[in-house]
């Protein structure tokens, strides 16, 4: 069996369950889910900054309603769970947990632990951390040792 490390930030939506699941083939994939919670000040300014240079300002305005700090994690443990449910309807293999440190060594902690065939990083688009390869995906790269893809979530958070 594959085994996949899906790194996610919000809830998968049917589209993306269908994305991954599908990715390939018909080999049996197992997924090992890593949830980041939002709601960190940093990534606060920088979801704000990849709004507005997507001219979303309304949405750069909104970015101070993001729930931080316990209610962040209550969210993100509901969006962990939703995904995983999903996932386990259509490949029946989904294990997961939120990310409680540094989301990159959570990362390659999991990769190793379940001895993982790859990591999918499915996102919402990060312009700014992308453009200077600040982005998990692109760090993840360096520090996993197995192939990384990266992946555009199919809805908006």
């Amino acid at each position: 069996m594959f085994t996949s490390v899906l790194m996610i930030e919000k809830a998968l939506t049917s589209a993306d369950v269908e994305f991954v699941t599908t990715l390939h083939g018909d080999e049996q994939v197992s997924f090992r889910v890593l949830l980041q919670p939002r709601g960190d000040q940093a990534d606060r300014l920088l979801r704000a900054l990849d709004d507005v240079a997507m001219g979303e300002l309304d949405t750069a305005v909104r970015e101070s309603d993001t729930p931080e700090g316990e209610k962040a994690r209550e969210l993100g443990e509901k969006a962990l769970e939703v995904s995983l449910v999903a996932l386990r309807a259509v490949s029946g293999a989904a294990e997961g947990r939120l990310v409680e440190d540094h989301p990159l060594d959570a990362l390659k902690s999991m990769v190793e632990e379940v001895g993982a065939d790859e990591v999918i990083v499915l996102t919402d688009p990060h312009y700014v951390e992308e453009f200077f390869h600040r982005d998990w995906a692109s760090r993840a790269r360096h520090k996993v040792g197995v192939p990384v893809l990266k992946l555009f979530s199919h809805s908006k958070a």
